[in-house]
């Protein structure tokens, strides 16, 4: 692999970073064990060229350019032409891996010697589909966000007596619920609010809500569904004739 001197792959980088768009920063890293090259180069994001030459030759310098915003570009000596570069963009770390799923990576590509026509491919190449992979990456780690943050539901069902029966096995919802009337039933897990007083039903439902709400779960009320007794036939409503109405 025909590398640059480190100090002039350093030198270009540092012209890189005068001329692309934002403010940058550079890290010239060397390495001496081919080993460390895949752990190092782990958030290089690219199928494609950049990950053939790291697949296929071993790394001995690199440079991490970083935008002020976090944006990392991945610049390497091209492993066969000694006046040319590849440039590859670097997916954000410590985000969630499934926030990657069906997001094309931003494929790194090749630059010349000449910093500024590099400063512009990079620019006008490179540069917008990084910008769209991350858009979608961090449109996916968001949605992943609120689905996590979404809150678990504890349903609570009338039952035809006019009872409120729930089940859990969360010691602090059952601590709640116990502290506000529900009685332990001979399930394990069953718990039950009488509707004897309907007025302090619904006040024993609200107070034990707002403490479940901060505890992150959340409450729902539904009725048991009715059942037919077995052996019997439900009765349909009798059918009565439309009504005429006459025009006056």
């Amino acid at each position: 692999m025909p590398d640059h001197d480190p100090e002039e792959l350093d030198s270009f980088a540092a012209i890189l970073t005068q001329l692309l768009p934002g403010t940058w920063t550079r890290e010239l890293r060397q390495h001496t064990a081919h080993d460390d090259q895949f752990f190092l180069t782990a958030d290089v994001w690219d199928m494609n060229r950049v990950a053939d030459a790291l697949a296929q030759h071993p790394l001995k310098q690199d440079v991490i350019l970083t935008r002020d915003d976090g944006r990392r570009l991945f610049l390497m000596d091209h492993p066969r032409y000694e006046d040319e570069f590849l440039v590859a963009a670097m997916a954000p770390a410590s985000t969630h891996a499934e926030a990657f799923r069906g997001v094309v990576e931003p494929d790194g590509i090749t630059i010349t010697g000449d910093p500024e026509q590099a400063a512009d491919t990079i620019a006008t190449q490179l540069l917008p589909r990084y910008e769209s992979a991350l858009a979608q990456v961090q449109d996916n780690a968001a949605r992943i966000a609120r689905a996590s943050a979404q809150p678990d539901t504890l349903v609570l069902t009338w039952t035809e007596t006019g009872d409120l029966t729930t089940t859990t096995e969360d010691p602090d919802v059952a601590k709640i619920l116990t502290e506000h009337g529900f009685v332990h039933g001979p399930d394990s897990t069953l718990y039950s609010l009488s509707g004897d007083d309907t007025a302090e039903q619904a006040r024993a439902v609200r107070a034990a809500g707002a403490q479940l709400t901060a505890l992150g779960t959340g409450l729902a009320l539904r009725h048991a569904p009715q059942r037919v007794p077995l052996g019997t036939t439900a009765v349909a409503a009798p059918h009565s004739a439309p009504r005429t109405v006459r025009a006056r």
